[in-house]
């Protein structure tokens, strides 16, 4: 009896009882490329892009391999969004408010002035409306965004010399990241939007007055502590910078439901790691800073009071003319201001409790 007759009159169970396997077509490999926006010497940003990779790798037995390419290897930082919309590579790893000039909308998945901290930002991702608004804006750019990690509230940058008032922002050239940049040239400051690899040199060589990158752990190995005494905090345009993963549309659909799961569940795994990196690493590292005569002070107060209304006035100027942004901005705001309603009673007073105490 020939293979195919034995099938027919055997049936499944009967021809592996036999021994006889059927010709059974394995599915082919899945192989991406991942387009970073950081250099590998950030190991907590970068390696976002590699956790994920690795988890996607160990969820799928290997038939799902993702290659990570830092910043400049297949093409630049800032060319990573491009690059996803094009389907030069499948997916990038990024800070979508690198690419404000697109579109306003692009920062609201990241983090804009004033907006949620990494808590508040997860939540509205996750339960809120975010993700359902934001893959909604991207589709016009032919991407499926997913959360990719947390940097948590950020320092302020670092300054050559000391800022004591809104007066000393004016004619500042500060390296600042995205659209802060908008909320800075209102106050007078000379915004300039640098990758991190070209940061120290600018700052040493005075092309820059002052910047910012991330905070104590990442900021120490780019050294800048070396070439600018003053770091200052909080960041107030970054409270909870997202960092997202930009998938090419047309190479996620093809993928099967199991392994569009195993993207999810990578993403929401790297996305809980990379925070957990930095508030664990950061503490150690800014000890060591103020070790070696780094001067920590906090924005006056003024610079805060006038950042604050010109980001609010900034943001009802761009509602007003662009519906994409408005659209996403006020279920943003509305879910903000409830947030801040309860965190007001719990984690703040906690936290401003336990910081007070001598443990």
């Amino acid at each position: 009896m020939d293979r195919r007759s034995l099938i027919k009159h055997a049936g499944i169970a009967g021809v592996l009882a036999a021994g006889v396997a059927p010709a059974v077509h394995a599915q082919a490999a899945i192989r991406w490329r991942l387009a970073s926006s950081f250099p590998k010497s950030l190991d907590t940003v970068f390696g976002g892009a590699e956790t994920f990779a690795r988890k996607v790798n160990e969820m799928s037995g290997g038939k799902f391999v993702i290659s990570t390419h830092a910043a400049g290897e297949l093409m630049p930082a800032f060319g990573v969004v491009d690059g996803v919309q094009n389907g030069t590579v499948e997916m990038a790893h990024t800070a979508a408010y690198y690419f404000f000039g697109k579109d306003d909308a692009f920062t609201l998945s990241c983090s804009i002035p004033f907006g949620l901290n990494s808590r508040q930002m997860t939540a509205w991702m996750y339960e809120g409306n975010g993700l359902k608004l934001t893959r909604e804006f991207y589709a016009k750019y032919n991407i499926m965004n997913f959360p990719g990690g947390n940097t948590g509230a950020q320092m302020g940058g670092w300054y050559r010399k000391e800022i004591k008032s809104v007066a000393d922002m004016k004619g500042l050239k500060f390296r600042v990241g995205g659209f802060a940049g908008k909320v800075l040239e209102r106050m007078g400051v000379v915004p300039q939007n640098i990758p991190a690899g070209e940061i120290y040199q600018a700052l040493e060589k005075g092309t820059l007055d002052a910047a910012e990158w991330i905070g104590p752990y990442d900021d120490q190995k780019l050294g800048f502590n070396k070439v600018a005494p003053y770091y200052y905090y909080p960041a107030w345009w970054e409270g909870g910078p997202q960092l997202e993963f930009f998938i090419n549309t047309k190479a996620y659909e093809a993928l099967s439901p199991e392994n569009k799961a195993i993207v999810t569940a990578a993403s929401a795994y790297a996305h809980t790691e990379l925070q957990a990196k930095y508030d664990a690493k950061n503490p150690t590292a800014l000890k060591q800073l103020v070790a070696s005569k780094t001067k920590v002070l906090p924005f006056p107060k003024d610079i805060m009071d006038r950042a604050y209304k010109e980001s609010m006035a900034l943001y009802a100027e761009i509602s007003a003319k662009n519906p994409a942004w408005k659209k996403i901005y006020d279920d943003f705001s509305s879910f903000r201001r409830d947030q801040n309603l309860w965190f007001r009673f719990t984690e703040a007073r906690f936290d401003s409790f336990m910081q007070s105490q001598k443990l």
